[in-house]
C-alpha cells in the first residue's frame, strides 16, 4: 500500500492504518531507534509508540511524506528515551560521540541537543546541506541525524572508515564557517 493510501486510512480513523504503517515501516523505524538506543526492546517500544503517535497526530496533521514524518517521530522518541536512560549513567555511546563531534561547530556540549532542535538552526542546516555534494550530505545525515557509527556508514557506502571520518571533519569545518557567516557564534 502506498503512503497516500495509508495516510488516508489514518484520516478516516481506520484501525488498519496502524497495521499498514507497521508493515511498511517497522524495520526502517527500528533501525533508526536502534542507532540511538542500541537495545532491541527499547527500540520496539519506540516503534510502537511512534505508530501510536501517528494515530494520535493524523488527523489533525496530514503529512505529505509519511516516511519522513514517522522517522522524525521515532527519532524524537528514541532521543527522549536515550536521555531518560542516560540521565543516571553518562556513557561514551554513539549518540554522545555524535553530539560531541557537532558541539565544536554548533554550541557548547551542555546545550547542543536543544540548539539542534531550534527552528533557526534547522533551517540553516538544511540550507547548508543543500550546498554539499550528495556523498558528503549522506555521510553527514547518517552520522548526525540517524546516529550511525563511522564503520556502519563506511560499510553501507563501500568506502573506508578514513574516508568517512575525513568527510565528516571537512563537513563540520565547512558547517562552522557557514554558521559563522550567518552570524551564529558559540563558546567552545
Amino acid at each position: 500500500m502506498d503512503d497516500k493510501s495509508i495516510v488516508k486510512l489514518f484520516l478516516e480513523r481506520d484501525e488498519n492504518a496502524i497495521a499498514e504503517a507497521e508493515r511498511k515501516y517497522k524495520r526502517y523505524c527500528g533501525s533508526i531507534a536502534y542507532g540511538i538506543l542500541g537495545d532491541e526492546s527499547d527500540c520496539e517500544e519506540c516503534v510502537n509508540d511512534a505508530l501510536l503517535g501517528l494515530w494520535n497526530t493524523i488527523p489533525p496533521n496530514n503529512p505529505e511524506n509519511l516516511k519522513t514524518y514517522l522517522a522524525k517521530l521515532v527519532r524524537n522518541l528514541a532521543l527522549n528515551r536515550y536521555k531518560m536512560l542516560s540521565a543516571y549513567k553518562r556513557g561514551g555511546g554513539n549518540v554522545e560521540a555524535s553530539l560531541d563531534e557537532l558541539a565544536g561547530c554548533i554550541a557548547s556540549r551542555d546545550i547542543t541537543e536543544d540548539v539542534i532542535d531550534s527552528l533557526w538552526l534547522s533551517q540553516a542546516l538544511n540550507e547548508f546541506l543543500a550546498t554539499m555534494s550528495a556523498d558528503a550530505r549522506t555521510i553527514f545525515v547518517q552520522r548526525y541525524w540517524f546516529f550511525r557509527t563511522v564503520s556502519e556508514i563506511a560499510n553501507d557506502l563501500s568506502v573506508g572508515e578514513s574516508r568517512v571520518k575525513a568527510s565528516l571533519m571537512r563537513t563540520r569545518n565547512k558547517l562552522s564557517k557557514f554558521l559563522k557567516g550567518k552570524g551564529y557564534t558559540h563558546e567552545a
